[in-house]
């Protein structure tokens, strides 16, 4: 399918053919027949990809920051990875459209087929044939709406929502500053309440339209604090809405001179908001910013989940404002079609863009691009040849599924310069990052479904999607005959380690590999060498002060990340394995009693391990740390020996009474590229790097880890139990 794409380090804007995304339970597959550009946003967006990495630098003083502290911490090669990953990137623009839905998931109800609907979101509702759209952000079109007003559903769930945060009342007075899309829309959702409205805007032509509406127009140079008195008897109107974009403080001033005492002022755009003390103060003004287009907007369990809020105590949702935007469309109470401007085909996007950068000078308001319909089968390939194909000789042909800021970051650049690999096929969730990491590292293809994998002629199939997915396409892979990569964790549930468990015993010549990097650090390497001629049980202590993770992260999502002890705590019980050279026997967790946090999610736990030749561990892990604390800290002993693992930078070896050996190992090591190494060469060798007993002993061990904080008693690894598994 055809996507209006960004690269951010050059902000270009181009038309890529991308796989179609991938259709999942709680998302409906939309065939787009028309989408707006938002001039305002888009613009802004397509200014920060034009200007210099200097500029970046500038306008962005909070990720300047966190290069920098990732400097400190992995180092100037790998962070440089990561950065140049993130700017060749090409990023999805738009999201507001409409079309007709070809496919829904079998968690959407009262969507099928043939349904006219319009769609919202900026990471769903892009400018491409196809999206992929959560259930809670889609809404039908009511018959007598074109595809062409329903298009505009989001941007026009944007003024209702700011329109809503005014609580504006019969026969008031609001002066709406920025009379583009949003003030367009939002001075006749104002007058529908029954409101006067007075609006201002720099351009000449914009206040002529409003006044069509049935405002009172302020043209540009013209005196707004005079006429908003003039209209309100001195008062000042009820409250402003401002639509506009500036960085400057003028319109927030202006704002204070001209409201009313207890008036309200709602910011729908982005604006400069110094806000001066004395005429708020004195007036009691209340300022309030609208969060996009309703609630929900933000929540991963709103959007994502597809979990509604109830209507008794949310009246107004994301998808309830979009609904009410289509019913007032329908009513004819708003008119949408004097709002458009222009309309381009799909392929002709950078014209489109040409206008609102200024490239070409004509007035503009709303500007749509238009889809070909093209029949949709399902069944047909969604392979997108990317790369000539090469003769591999003898590398390993290896296909991802997945490409993340991990992915193409850490696990991609160190496998194409190995020159041990030749990338095959390349499928992501959403399609839209494929091509562009498919093009960068020289994939042969690209596509939108993971049996375009299974089915093509590769070797293996790295698996880093999200945790949800590891289990079934590990399983998948191997009994395709594929040997598999998967990152951490392997699987998220006893039952799923038991259908790999099953594969794995019919497809035994499938290598597995987990993506465990930690146990292949020359810190641990050194370490575990430090005591490998002591034959008694050793002692390993872990502690990770791993930081704070929001909640509403999809990691701490319990059915799609698993929470950290399932998504990260699995590291640290493999490398505790990997010192002591044995696997997990028993696990004991306990965590914090934190009443917001369930035993899946509790990120502040100890961990007891004992293991079967006699070793035992303790892993502290806590996510309520200072930042000013190194994150990991291991040591180690035995047989008269110690070890200490300073943060993968620094290993202290101590022998007997007096004997210390302090190594400074630099930049800091975690072992990705000796792993991926150690992975490339067990696979020309047919001999695992890992044995595949010790790699499902870990995974069956964090998963009991999390059954023993949920009983509070001690568990047994044993993975016999998998052949019996249900």
């Amino acid at each position: 399918m055809k996507q209006v794409t960004q690269t951010l380090r050059t902000g270009v804007i181009e038309v890529n053919d991308v796989p179609i995304p991938s259709l999942f339970d709680n998302f409906v597959l939309v065939q787009n027949s028309t989408s707006v550009i938002s001039a305002g946003t888009e613009k802004t967006k397509i200014d920060m990809g034009k200007k210099s990495l200097l500029q970046k630098a500038k306008a962005r003083p909070d990720l300047v920051k966190q290069v920098v502290n990732k400097v400190r911490t992995e180092g100037l090669q790998k962070t440089l990875q990561t950065v140049n990953s993130r700017l060749d990137s090409p990023s999805a623009l738009g999201y507001s459209c409409s079309g007709t839905v070809v496919a829904a998931g079998g968690f959407v109800e009262g969507l099928q087929p043939g349904d006219r609907v319009a769609c919202g979101g900026a990471d769903y509702a892009n400018h491409s044939d196809f999206v992929a759209i959560p259930k809670n952000l889609v809404v039908k079109v009511p018959s007598n709406v074109s595809d062409e007003e329903a298009a505009f559903t989001t941007v026009g769930s944007i003024a209702l929502q700011g329109v809503r945060l005014a609580k504006p009342l019969l026969g008031e007075t609001f002066l709406v500053v920025g009379l583009g899309l949003l003030g367009q829309i939002a001075l006749q959702l104002l007058r529908a309440n029954g409101c006067n409205v007075i609006g201002t805007d720099l351009d000449s032509s914009l206040v002529e339209r409003a006044e069509g509406f049935g405002a009172v127009g302020v043209a540009p140079g013209g005196d707004v604090e005079r006429v908003c008195q003039s209209l309100t008897g001195g008062h000042g109107v009820d409250g402003v809405l401002v639509c506009a974009g500036s960085s400057s403080n003028a319109i927030i001033e202006m704002c204070g001179a001209v409201t009313r005492e207890k008036g309200r002022v709602v910011v729908v755009g982005a604006v400069r908001m110094d806000i001066p003390r004395e005429d708020f103060f004195k007036k009691e003004i209340s300022v309030v910013i609208s969060r996009s287009y309703g609630p929900g907007r933000y929540d991963p369990f709103y959007e994502e989940n597809g979990n509604d809020y109830p209507l008794a105590y949310v009246r107004f949702t994301e998808q309830r404002n979009m609904e009410t935007f289509l019913s007032l469309v329908s009513q004819g109470k708003l008119d949408i079609k004097s709002l458009i401007t222009h309309r381009f085909p799909v392929d002709d996007a950078a014209k489109a863009y040409d206008l609102i950068e200024g490239d070409k000078t004509e007035p503009y308001l709303g500007i749509l691009l238009q889809y070909d319909p093209e029949p949709f089968d399902p069944a047909e390939s969604s392979r997108i040849p990317v790369a000539p194909e090469k003769v591999s000789g003898d590398k390993v042909k290896l296909s991802f599924y997945g490409a993340g800021n991990y992915a193409t970051a850490s696990l991609l650049p160190p496998l194409q310069s190995s020159g041990k690999v030749s990338f095959s096929g390349l499928v992501t969730a959403s399609g839209r990052s494929a091509q562009g990491v498919a093009s960068q590292f020289g994939f042969g293809f690209c596509a939108g479904s993971f049996q375009e994998l299974l089915e093509a002629d590769t070797d293996a199939i790295a698996i880093t999607t999200r945790h949800n997915t590891h289990g079934v396409a590990v399983r998948d892979a191997l009994y395709a005959r594929k040997h598999v990569y998967v990152e951490k964790p392997m699987a998220m549930s006893v039952e799923e380690l038991a259908d790999i468990h099953r594969a794995h015993s019919e497809c035994a010549a499938a290598q597995v590999m987990v993506g465990f990097n930690r146990r292949f650090a020359p810190a641990t390497r050194q370490a575990a060498e430090h005591f490998s001629g002591i034959k008694s049980p050793l002692v390993v202590n872990i502690r990770i002060n791993a930081g704070h993770i929001p909640a509403d992260h999809w990691i701490q999502d319990p059915e799609i990340g698993g929470g950290r002890m399932i998504g990260e705590g699995c590291h640290f019980i493999d490398l505790a394995s990997a010192l002591v050279g044995s696997n997990a026997k028993t696990v004991y967790a306990v965590g914090t009693g934190k009443a917001e946090k369930s035993a899946l999610l509790n990120d502040n736990l100890c961990l007891s391990l004992t293991f079967d030749n006699g070793s035992v561990a303790n892993i502290t892990y806590t996510a309520d740390g200072s930042k000013a604390m190194a994150k990991e800290y291991i040591e180690v002993f035995g047989g008269g020996r110690s070890a200490q693992i300073h943060d993968f930078k620094e290993l202290v070896l101590f022998t007997g009474d007096t004997g210390t050996k302090r190594k400074k190992l630099g930049v800091q090591d975690k072992g990705q590229k000796s792993m991926l190494a150690a992975w490339l060469d067990g696979l020309k060798e047919g001999k695992p790097c890992v044995d595949y007993e010790c790699l499902m002993a870990t995974s069956l061990a964090t998963v009991m880890a999390v059954e023993s904080l949920a009983c509070g008693m001690p568990m047994n690894v044993d993975p016999s139990v998998l052949a019996h598994a249900e």
